[in-house]
């Protein structure tokens, strides 16, 4: 961007955090995601603030845990700090009116035992012989996906490979109608969505109307299975496991239940597919080490989501006096736990802002959580990753960003929306 008498010199992201008073760093503004500028405040809590308290925001009063042992601190510690009171997400929950009534319930805003026992009834759909069996699906669609690309042309990666190879696991782990697959990645976006900013959703109505039609759809495909013999796909898990299926008497944390695993089997993998393409081009040099040496692509993955870190924040409540990182937080506190910047944490990763694919502690990132509420996808979402680059480097030379990458205005999910790219072949 060039300076001009009627635009002046942008500010330095990196010298206006420098010059921030550190009591009013708030890092949960949406903006700073969608224009990629979120490093420098981070990297600024870090270095002289990673417990920090911030009195007065948009989303109320929240202490910031930034780095990755502080991070780590909270996630493994699920007596002191509870998902349950006040959910995962920064922004509070509505407690009266008719938004209380939509508020979304599933096992991730359980604590234990709760969430165990749900949980258990959906984790041997991932489980490792299930994912043996998913393989070969997985590169008949990545192959069917990539060799139906339009080389030579410029398309939206995320759209015609990210969106689509996602929207096409969703629809088997569901067995959800094959040809309404890209329903399941609208209702995923309308979820994570903050009204009025990122653009999924307009308004709270249109949010509502969007998720009642999805909790319609899916009470009849429940009712459906319920009356069915178990099979091996997750609503069916779900209609005739004892921890689970008497939630058909209880609609919203029926539909809080389903919309976790679709929001955890879209965000992850698709915004991964994507970030990797980014990365790949902003470090040219590891595109060349990966052509050279395929065997990489494994490490790859784990670097691509560390670097990636599809999920921002997670939001945790005190559940008692804590002391943290020499801080006193108090019960009822708000804790926002920043897997972003954990990720980004100088101290485990050195030159953290690189993307290097041979990185030996790739694996250690916090992207998937820890503890109890570690996503229990993870390896799905690896594998997926793994096997679609595998087809990538069989097919072309460079998936090359020929445009500008945009992102999600959006403190939850780190959201790619188009990365324009053309196909370079063999």
């Amino acid at each position: 961007m060039t300076a001009t008498a009627d635009s002046p010199e942008p500010l330095d992201p990196a010298s206006v955090a420098g010059l921030a008073l550190l009591d009013r760093i708030d890092v949960s503004v949406p903006h700073r995601f969608k224009d990629d500028t979120w490093q420098p405040w981070f990297a600024r809590l870090r270095r002289e603030s990673p417990v920090h308290y911030l009195e007065d925001s948009a989303n109320g009063p929240f202490w910031s845990v930034t780095t990755h042992d502080t991070v780590m601190a909270v996630d493994t510690n699920h007596t002191a700090f509870s998902s349950e009171v006040k959910g995962i997400a920064i922004v509070d929950p509505p407690e009266t009116g008719e938004a209380a009534l939509m508020r979304s319930k599933s096992f991730i805003t359980l604590d234990e035992p709760a969430h165990r026992e749900q949980r258990k009834a959906v984790s041997p759909a991932v489980a490792p012989q299930n994912l043996k069996n998913f393989e070969t699906l997985i590169r008949e669609r990545a192959a069917d996906i990539l060799d139906n690309l339009p080389v030579g042309k410029t398309f939206n990666w995320v759209d015609l490979v990210a969106v689509e190879l996602t929207a096409r696991m969703l629809a088997t782990l569901f067995d959800f109608p094959y040809e309404d697959r890209r329903r399941l990645i609208y209702w995923s976006d309308i979820t994570t969505a903050v009204p009025g900013v990122t653009g999924q959703a307009t308004d709270m109505e249109a949010r509502r109307n969007a998720l009642m039609e999805c909790a319609m759809v899916f009470f009849n495909l429940w009712n459906t299975r319920a009356g069915e013999a178990p099979k091996s796909d997750l609503l069916s898990m779900l209609a005739h496991s004892e921890a689970t299926k008497e939630l058909s008497r209880d609609p919203i944390t029926m539909i809080g239940t389903i919309l976790l695993l679709i929001v955890g089997g879209n965000d992850t993998t698709r915004n991964s597919i994507s970030g990797g393409v980014v990365a790949l081009n902003q470090f040219p040099e590891e595109y060349r080490k990966l052509r050279e040496n395929p065997a990489l692509i494994p490490n790859m993955v784990s670097e691509t989501i560390r670097w990636q870190t599809p999920v921002i924040h997670m939001r945790r409540t005190a559940v008692q006096d804590v002391e943290l990182g020499g801080k006193t937080i108090r019960k009822g506190d708000k804790v926002v736990m920043w897997y972003l910047s954990a990720n980004r944490d100088e101290t485990v990763f050195p030159d953290a802002e690189r993307f290097l694919i041979d990185r030996e502690n790739a694996r250690h990132h916090v992207a998937f959580g820890f503890g109890v509420h570690r996503c229990m996808g993870n390896r799905l979402a690896e594998m997926q990753l793994r096997i679609l680059w595998e087809e990538i480097l069989k097919r072309f030379h460079t998936v090359e960003v020929v445009g500008e990458v945009e992102r999600s205005s959006n403190n939850f999910i780190r959201g790619i929306t188009n990365v324009p790219v053309q196909l370079r072949p063999l």
